[in-house]
């Protein structure tokens, strides 16, 4: 099975299946000038960003789940796929959140985590969605994304600069 076509469960090793993380799916989205895509979401009313991205469904594939999530996040799924994570990335909650969010079924979320390039125009984005999320977007230097996010994602974020990093000429 390529790694394309994985079923959201598979290969992510005991470890994470038994601690408890949610399948998720992450897109750093890029425009022409490699700028990355970043949301205020909605629900926080500090100054955190992050790139979109959402659960993977039952019996979805992770790349069908990063499509839809673009779309249901930021209203356009007008996306080339540059490249994808080998593996799966991990974050914990923090204690505060734990067993809060999510109906407190999982205590982090693993993700695989895909770089795609924008191909539609900035009308194409529209953050204002059936199940809005974002307040706000904006274009970012990858270099200011880990500064953007939260305490808890900054990790992922770090290690997704350096590995979709050398893929962005800049």
């Amino acid at each position: 099975m390529t790694a394309a076509r994985q079923r959201p469960h598979d290969n992510l090793g005991p470890r994470f299946a038994a601690l408890n993380y949610r399948p998720c799916v992450g897109i750093m989205l890029v425009n022409q000038h490699n700028a990355v895509f970043v949301g205020q979401r909605l629900d926080r009313m500090v100054e955190a960003w992050q790139m979109p991205q959402g659960g993977i469904d039952k019996g979805e594939m992770p790349m069908d789940a990063a499509r839809r999530e673009l779309e249901e996040e930021i209203g356009t799924a007008k996306a080339d796929v540059l490249s994808e994570t080998a593996d799966w990335l991990a974050y914990d909650l923090p204690d505060e959140l734990q067993g809060k969010v999510w109906g407190g079924r999982y205590r982090g979320q693993i993700q695989k985590w895909y770089l795609m390039r924008f191909t539609g125009d900035e009308s194409d984005i529209n953050i204002n969605t059936a199940d809005p999320e974002f307040r706000s977007w904006r274009w970012t230097e990858p270099a200011n994304l880990v500064d953007l996010a939260v305490p808890f994602k900054r990790g992922i974020y770090a290690e997704l600069i350096r590995r979709f990093g050398p893929l962005l000429p800049g």
